[in-house]
């Protein structure tokens, strides 16, 4: 079969791409903003991120205790490891040839338009790209698996 522009495989990895680079930029960006916080962490010991006790003596949360857990919501804890693995798993199967199934298209779409909607301006909506390449690829797929088998039962049944 010839390679198209609109190949399953390369929209998988155009969505594949959208999904890293939103994931690692939304890292980086967290990075550049809060690298005291970050290093902080280390210095403290990795479960200074989200501490599970309040700071014991006190009515309540700190500012810096509620700066740290911001920043481990805004970063590890966030969307952006998912994205990134959700993105080399795409690729992963693009290479292969297997499809992702329509309803991870449909599910990451829903997703980032709800939260592009939630948070305005943002890139968020750059995952509903990703999402409709993957559904738009999962069609694809089927449409190309039927094609061969109907070509395959053509050739058997000559």
């Amino acid at each position: 079969m010839p390679r198209t522009i609109n190949s399953p495989k390369r929209l998988l990895r155009w969505a594949s791409g959208i999904m890293v680079v939103l994931g690692a930029g939304h890292l980086l960006l967290l990075a550049l903003m809060a690298w005291g916080d970050i290093t902080g962490w280390v210095d403290r010991g990795i479960w200074a991120a989200v501490p599970l006790a309040v700071n014991e003596g006190s009515e309540g949360p700190t500012v810096d205790s509620l700066q740290n857990e911001v920043t481990f919501w805004a970063g590890p804890g966030s969307f952006a490891v998912p994205f990134i693995l959700l993105g080399c798993l795409t690729w992963h199967l693009a290479d292969r040839g297997i499809a992702v199934p329509a309803g991870i298209g449909w599910g990451l779409a829903a997703y980032s338009a709800f939260s592009g909607v939630l948070l305005v301006p943002s890139p968020y909506f750059a995952g509903v790209v990703a999402g409709v390449l993957v559904v738009v690829a999962a069609r694809k797929g089927v449409r190309v698996e039927a094609e061969r088998e109907r070509d395959g039962s053509v050739i058997a049944g000559h």
